[in-house]
């Protein structure tokens, strides 16, 4: 049954809200204090400080519908499945409930709420662990059995499913690799102190035929609800988080969790029994535009079909980034980059559709129309979203006809090597199969293979280059970085006594070794006004007085003149870190945490490089050495 995505949005918020849970707002795309991921890419990252100890400020129960980007989605966008930008459905207990009401709730959610057939529902299980001494999650099981049985279904549990196809089962052992969770991966992988815990997957059943046709490449392998064939969508992931990582192996976690995450867009593919998250209303306004735009019909050819799911998906998470309240722009570095790549395919796609007019911003617009109404933020920066965009569609035509210039020479001087083709990509942006095209109709080939053989050289080191910045792709809470989040605080207060109040936080990011803080100002800061900085951040850090925190409404917090993102959206409390003796705060902020006890742990803070980061945007990045005391 066909369901639109605000219908199942609001279901699911609406749904825990009756089991005692705080409905918070989607954090943003861009993540805070977290230098180990680009973007936020699971619903659980924005509540990372709360599953490790802190106390949420609207409690133990929490559920939301995060906005999330994985870039290294990228390039598997064209089937009928990945997405780069998707909402995540999630709820959570930090040491409240666990698995019997967990399981109970989400089988109820998907059948009851969302009208799912519970004989299509399949279920994974973590299989346990000789070596580290964790059982199989035999605990699951029952629950999940009892809860089949309500609609009398018999729900065997199986082993090896993926040696040995479905046999029968309903409820599948996976090992590590599959289903257990924690930030650093699988259980040898954790170092002392980590928390993690085994998860239990849900997965919808499209139909034994589904990939199992005879031009399909799983048609002669064992079918599991782990393979690739087709027929199996996981929509839901329940992780019970109940272990310590120790010197000796595990012990058994003080504050017991729960971390549901489930892509909003799949399981309306589920509800409406159509495995082509594509055919949801997530991406039927696009979708329409870019048919008129074009002439073409989604579904009639798959070259086609793959350009509308490219082009649908890349823009839509361009205007989600672009319209974020802590928004990122096109550019050739980080963040900037991720957003310049996706509309740049994007133009090449419309390419391949004969599209040659301008067109993004007709449908980032269709976009902002579908969403602007959930997510207000895309209204209200929609002119800078189209503009950018715009700006950027018309750069990209320039690098295109610079591409094609330079191509026409290295034709002229003979034949095109498959190497010379990838020089053209990664130096001017010219598409391969622009190319090939036009070496085709000067009737020679270019060689392929030798172009994607270089391709796939630069992707090797680019991964390696990449692989700390993603490694865990959580943030770090070592001491390291908490005393630089507190120096944060520090900094921004004290920009503002020297600068004055107009000074406005427009990022951060924090690794071990520095912060990183950009923030409003016109104009280079002057060696005197750097040092002013220092002197101020250092004396408080002297003084060695207390940082605490209290929860109040963001009224209360805005009347105490607490620094915050008020574009963000908060939940009816927030933590307030305040930083001062008990005279006065020299700083008030809206935060998370977590922060050092006292400023004295924090130790000499030092501004290492102060400069612009874009348009308006100054950067400061600075070190703190110590702790002084």
């Amino acid at each position: 049954m066909h369901k639109p995505i605000p219908e199942i949005r609001k279901a699911f918020l609406d749904f825990f809200r009756s089991k005692g849970h705080s409905i918070v707002s989607s954090a943003s795309l861009i993540p805070e204090n977290d230098p180990t991921t680009l973007f936020t890419g699971a619903g659980m990252q924005p509540m990372l400080s709360y599953l490790l100890g802190e106390t949420h400020p609207l409690g133990p129960r929490i559920a939301d519908s995060q906005k999330c980007f994985r870039a290294q989605d990228i390039e598997e966008v064209g089937d009928s499945r990945h997405t780069t930008f998707f909402e995540m459905l999630g709820n959570w207990s930090m040491g409240d409930f666990f698995k019997r009401e967990q399981i109970g709730w989400m089988f109820e959610f998907l059948t009851d709420v969302i009208g799912l057939d519970p004989s299509r529902i399949f279920i994974t299980v973590f299989r346990g662990s000789q070596k580290w001494n964790i059982p199989r999650d035999e605990e699951s099981v029952g629950i999940w059995q009892a809860r089949f049985a309500m609609k009398g279904i018999a729900a065997e549990d199986v082993d090896f499913s993926e040696k040995s196809g479905m046999q029968g089962g309903r409820i599948f052992y996976y090992d590590e690799t599959k289903n257990w969770w924690s930030r650093a991966g699988v259980p040898a992988q954790m170092p002392t102190g980590e928390p993690g815990g085994a998860s239990s997957e849900m997965f919808w059943d499209f139909g034994e035929d589904l990939g199992l046709h005879e031009a399909s490449a799983w048609k002669n392998q064992p079918c599991h609800v782990n393979c690739d064939c087709g027929r199996f969508m996981e929509i839901g992931n329940n992780v019970f988080m109940e272990y310590l990582r120790t010197e000796d192996g595990f012990a058994p976690l003080a504050q017991k969790n729960v971390d549901f995450g489930g892509g909003l867009e799949r399981i309306a593919a589920a509800a409406a029994d159509n495995p082509d998250v594509f055919r949801t209303s997530a991406f039927t306004a696009p979708i329409n535009a870019l048919e008129h735009l074009s002439g073409r019909a989604y579904g009639d050819d798959p070259v086609v079909t793959r350009a509308f799911r490219i082009i649908a998906d890349h823009v839509r998470a361009a205007t989600f980034i672009i319209g974020d309240p802590q928004g990122v722009t096109p550019s050739n570095v980080g963040q900037g980059y991720v957003v310049r790549r996706l509309l740049r395919r994007a133009i090449r796609e419309g390419r391949r559709l004969g599209i040659q007019d301008p067109f993004l911003p007709k449908i980032s617009s269709v976009v902002i129309g579908e969403f602007g109404v959930s997510y207000s933020e895309l209204e209200k920066n929609r002119q800078k979203i189209l503009n950018e965009i715009s700006a950027e569609e018309e750069k990209f035509s320039v690098t295109l006809e610079k591409g094609e210039r330079e191509l026409k020479k290295m034709m002229d001087h003979g034949v095109v090597s498959g190497k010379d083709a990838f020089v053209l990509f990664s130096t001017f942006g010219f598409p391969f199969e622009l190319t090939a095209e036009m070496i085709r109709e000067a009737g020679a080939n270019v060689d392929e293979a030798a172009f994607h053989e270089e391709f796939r050289k630069h992707q090797d080191i680019s991964r390696s280059a990449a692989a700390g910045t993603f490694k865990g792709g959580l943030a770090d809470h070592s001491e390291e970085t908490t005393r630089l989040h507190t120096a944060t605080h520090l900094l921004h207060r004290a920009l503002k006594n020297v600068l004055g109040d107009d000074v406005e936080q427009k990022g951060s990011n924090i690794t071990k070794e520095r912060l990183r803080f950009d923030f409003s100002w016109p104009e280079k800061l002057t060696d005197e006004q750097k040092k002013a900085v220092e002197d101020i951040v250092n004396n408080v850090i002297q003084k060695n007085v207390p940082v605490r925190y209290e929860e109040m409404t963001v009224k209360e917090a805005k009347e105490k003149g607490a620094i915050g993102l008020f574009g963000e959206k908060y939940g009816e409390k927030v933590k307030v870190y305040m930083i001062g003796d008990e005279v006065a705060d020299f700083s008030r902020e809206i935060c998370g945490g977590p922060h050092v006890k006292r400023t004295g742990e924090i130790g000499s803070f030092k501004i290492t490089k102060e400069e612009s980061a874009s348009a308006g945007i100054r950067r400061i990045k600075a070190t703190v050495t110590g702790p002084g005391v």
